[in-house]
């Protein structure tokens, strides 16, 4: 993810690359033109985009999001200002919080209740593999990231607090403790804001996070005073990783020490976006520019959360997808809500293919509109499915097909001349297919008869089929026979005879197209397939 621009689009010059990306409606660009604004005004050698990720939980796919979404941000910015900036993009890992609660997904649950309130860098791994929870967390999500090539750079809260990384902006806020209070006690109850600090002491002697008030601040001595667990007066410095702040101050100070530029987050954030702003600049620096995106739902509506593990895991989509469709969701309408569970996944790969079969006949603009010039850094790859995600998944239904080399004898006699060689996406959505047939599609199918004008269709329809070469591939020619073999009975709708074909053949409600699912089937075999169905053997087997 590191191309110069003129390797991302050598057909036209940088100049006019840059035109074109000052016209973009895509939201990219959109974003990253604010950025320049922002950099008209407060001009600065290094652009910093930023990304946060609560360890509390196993990362999913939302948490990915984030990363590709300020990615694609990023490559927009890089192409409208022609590289001049060096850009970082930071994954930024909350990691110093302390652990309010223990996951529903994880295991050795009794265990971690031991440890409520420690850091969640203090707290044991629960799976064992790494030296604490967080650490096994955030090496899951940096794998996750390192599979899909990002260039980003790692940097955990805990490593930031004690190497010292942000010790002269904490004592910045020590000094500003009364402006930063000013900001924050108004947003909160009369009980909590009796009891409120911008600074949270990690214990000395139980080594938990605590959230209590200040006996006293000393900003000549950068120390704070608080009660310790035991009723103990302590005095602590803010600096070397003795304290971290408040949730919401923490954001803003994280946006002042790092001199973050970008960063999207969810919309549970927007409230309080305000608010981070409001303590970056009494930090002294201006805050970044901000991209609210909503939130993904699982198959219930509700929000996903880490620490329920409901909705996708990170390794399950690329189980079902390439990592290609992923980037796909992401990119599209991100400030709408959408469903993130299994069953989007089949529209996100045909949709990316779509993408991809439109992009070459493109012209310089739209290819700039396209969503795969986006995930692919301005450089799509030049290669062709000839079938759709949707029709593997019902060959694989109707053929019955074990292994990828099963469905490649579809393929190839539609594709004559395709191999996996010569087509190493399509082998890809192919072996995917088989998993998502295999545990989603199997499992749910339920063939039923035929009702009497369904079966007279479907005869006519395999007469018609008889009457065309064997080898006939052409999906058009395939698909109006099924039309005409449909108008031949009185449906009051035609769909309901395309889904009499799905629920009586496939076993399933909806499906492909049919024409080119018999064209890659195999007339012979849809005739077959037909006649089984209208015995009913389906339907007993």
């Amino acid at each position: 993810m590191s191309m110069t621009t003129a390797e991302i689009a050598p057909q036209i010059t940088p100049d006019e690359l840059k035109k074109l990306a000052e016209q973009s409606n895509a939201w990219p660009f959109e974003e990253a033109r604010k950025i320049v604004a922002r950099l008209k005004s407060k001009p600065k050698d290094e652009v910093i985009f930023e990304t946060g990720y609560g360890p509390s939980g196993l990362p999913h796919i939302g948490t990915f999001g984030e990363v590709a979404r300020t990615a694609m941000v990023r490559h927009a910015f890089r192409v409208l200002t022609e590289d001049r900036y060096p850009t970082r993009l930071i994954a930024f890992s909350d990691d110093m919080d302390g652990m309010r609660k223990i996951p529903d997904n994880v295991p050795n649950q009794q265990m971690l209740a031991e440890h409520l309130g420690k850091p969640l860098t203090a707290v044991p791994d629960p799976f064992g593999t790494h030296d604490g929870f967080a650490q096994h967390n955030n090496a899951r999500l940096r794998a996750f990231l390192d599979q899909f090539g990002f260039d980003y750079e790692f940097y955990s809260a805990t490593e930031q607090y004690r190497s010292g990384a942000f010790d002269a902006t904490l004592l910045r806020a020590l000094e500003r403790y009364d402006e930063i209070m000013a900001v924050m006690l108004p947003t909160l109850g009369e009980e909590r804001q009796a009891t409120y600090s911008p600074f949270l002491p990690v214990s000395p002697s139980t080594g938990r996070v605590l959230y209590v008030p200040m006996k006293a601040t000393d900003a000549k001595a950068g120390t704070i005073t608080f009660a310790d667990e035991d009723g103990t007066d302590v005095t602590l410095p803010v600096t070397g990783g003795h304290v971290k702040m408040q949730w919401k101050p923490d954001f803003g100070m994280r946006w002042a020490a790092l001199g973050v530029d970008f960063e999207m987050f969810g919309k549970d954030h927007q409230t309080n976006a305000p608010i981070y702003s409001k303590i970056c600049r009494i930090l002294g620096v201006e805050p970044p520019v901000q991209f609210v995106y909503e939130l993904f739902l699982d198959e219930k509506g509700e929000k996903i959360s880490k620490s329920k593990g409901n909705g996708l895991a990170v390794e399950e989509w690329l189980r079902y997808a390439p990592h290609e469709s992923l980037a796909l969701y992401m990119f599209q309408k991100p400030r709408v809500a959408k469903r993130l569970y299994f069953d989007v996944i089949p529209k996100a790969v045909d949709e990316y293919l779509q993408h991809l079969a439109a992009y070459p006949a493109q012209d310089a603009a739209a290819r700039m509109e396209n969503p795969v010039w986006h995930i692919h850094d301005g450089a799509p790859p030049a290669e062709e499915a000839p079938i759709s995600f949707a029709i593997l998944l019902n060959l694989a239904s109707a053929s019955g097909a074990a292994d990828k080399a099963g469905l490649w004898g579809f393929i190839a006699r539609y594709a004559p001349g395709a191999t996996p060689q010569t087509h190493p996406l399509v082998d890809r959505l192919a072996g995917h297919a088989l998993a998502y047939y295999e545990d989603f599609v199997k499992p749910n199918k339920r063939f039923r008869e035929a009702a009497d004008i369904e079966r007279a269709a479907m005869a006519e329809l395999v007469t018609r089929l008889k009457r065309l070469d064997p080898g006939e591939t052409d999906p058009e020619t395939i698909q109006f026979e099924v039309y005409e073999a449909g108008k031949t009975q009185p449906f009051d709708n035609l769909r309901d005879w395309f889904r009499a074909l799905y629920e009586v053949l496939l076993g399933q409600s909806q499906g492909p197209r049919f024409g080119g699912f018999a064209a890659i089937y195999g007339v012979p075999e849809t005739i077959a397939l037909i006649e089984k169905g209208l015995s009913g053997e389906l339907a007993r087997d």
